[in-house]
C-alpha cells in the first residue's frame, strides 16, 4: 500500500465513473490497454479485485465501492492543496486604503517607506471617505485603512496617529486675506463650503458641536468631493472652504490659506484600522512605520 500512488487512484475513479474501460480511456486521452494494465496493477497492489468484468459490462466490486470515496477524497485533498501552494506562489498584497478627508501628500513619505521595505509585498491603495474604507476593512476587501477620527469603526483595531488643525481655504483678493490668522467670529457672514454628512458622519457631528459652541452658523454651500473643483471654486470667489491643514500643499493662484484660531478644536484625527482576529502578515510594518511618519506616541 505504500507505493499506491494518486495516478492510479486518478485511473481508477474514472473508469468507477464510467463503468467501461474504453469510455474511460477516451476521456483520460489514453489507449484501453494501457489503463487496463494500471488497474490490475492497482488490484494486486491493494489485493483484491476492484471491478466486476463480464459480457454485460462492468461493476464495482464491494472492495471498488468502500475504496471510491476515499479515492475522490484523497484526490480532492491533493487538488485543495495545490491549489494553495499556487496561491502562496503567487505574488503577496498588502491592500491599504487612504481617506480623501486630507492631502493625499500626507501619506507619500509613508508610502515610500512601506515600498521600501515590503520586497515581494505589492502595495494596493484606495482613496475614499472614511466611512466605505471601515466598510470595506470589515468586509476584509481592505487589509487595512489610514482613516479619519472620530470615525465608526466597530469592532476595529484603531492605532490613533496624527492630528490635522483645520485651517481656512479663501480667495486670495478678500478682505480677510490680510489678516495673518483668522476666527469663526470674522467669516461667520461669509459663504462657507462644508461636506455633506453621509461623507463622513461622526466628524461632522464633532465639528457641529465645536460650531454650536462658538455659536458659528454661516451660510453653508455644498463642498465638492474633488478638492481641485472646491478651491477652483473658492479662487473663483464663491465662498470659503475649512480645510485639514495638509491641503496647504495644493497650491492654486487665487486662493490664500489662513491659520485657524478654532484649528485644533475642529482638528481631524488620522488613525490606522484593521482588523485585530485577521491581521495581515505585514502590519506590524504598516504600524511602525506609520508610527515613525504619522504617529503621535501611543501605545503598541
Amino acid at each position: 500500500m505504500r507505493t499506491l500512488d494518486t495516478h492510479a487512484l486518478s485511473l481508477f475513479c474514472a473508469v468507477a465513473r464510467c463503468l467501461n474501460f474504453r469510455q474511460a480511456a477516451e476521456q483520460l486521452h489514453m489507449t484501453q490497454p494501457p489503463l487496463s494494465r494500471a488497474i490490475k496493477a492497482l488490484e494486486e497492489r491493494l489485493g483484491a479485485r476492484l471491478f466486476e468484468r463480464d459480457t454485460q459490462g462492468v461493476a464495482l466490486t464491494q472492495a471498488g465501492r468502500t475504496l471510491l470515496p476515499q479515492a475522490l477524497h484523497i484526490l480532492d485533498l491533493l487538488d485543495t492543496a495545490q491549489a494553495s501552494l499556487r496561491r502562496d506562489a503567487a505574488p503577496a498584497r498588502l491592500r491599504l486604503g487612504l481617506t480623501s478627508s486630507v492631502a493625499a501628500g500626507l501619506f507619500r513619505p509613508l508610502l515610500a517607506a512601506l515600498e521600501g521595505q515590503l520586497h515581494d509585498v505589492r502595495l494596493e491603495l484606495t482613496a475614499a471617505p472614511s466611512p466605505r474604507l471601515v466598510a470595506a476593512v470589515r468586509k476584509g476587501q481592505l487589509d487595512a485603512a489610514l482613516i479619519a477620527l472620530p470615525s465608526a469603526t466597530f469592532e476595529l483595531a484603531v492605532q490613533p496617529l496624527a492630528r490635522q488643525p483645520m485651517m481656512l481655504a479663501l480667495p486670495a483678493g478678500h478682505r480677510l486675506a490680510k489678516k495673518r490668522k483668522l476666527s469663526l467670529f470674522d467669516i461667520a457672514a461669509e459663504p462657507v463650503y462644508w461636506f455633506e454628512r453621509a461623507r463622513q458622519p461622526a466628524f461632522f457631528d464633532h465639528c457641529q458641536q465645536v460650531f454650536r459652541r462658538h455659536g458659528f452658523a454661516p451660510m453653508f454651500l455644498r463642498e465638492a468631493p474633488d478638492h481641485h473643483v472646491l478651491l477652483g471654486d473658492v479662487a473663483a470667489g464663491k465662498g470659503m472652504a475649512l480645510l485639514a491643514d495638509s491641503f496647504r500643499a495644493l497650491r492654486l493662484a487665487g486662493v490664500a490659506y489662513r491659520p485657524l484660531l478654532e484649528g485644533e478644536e475642529l482638528a481631524a484625527g488620522i488613525g490606522l484600522a484593521w482588523q485585530a482576529e485577521t491581521g495581515h502578515a505585514s502590519l506590524p510594518l504598516l504600524r511602525q512605520l506609520a508610527q515613525e511618519h504619522l504617529g503621535i506616541s501611543c501605545p503598541p
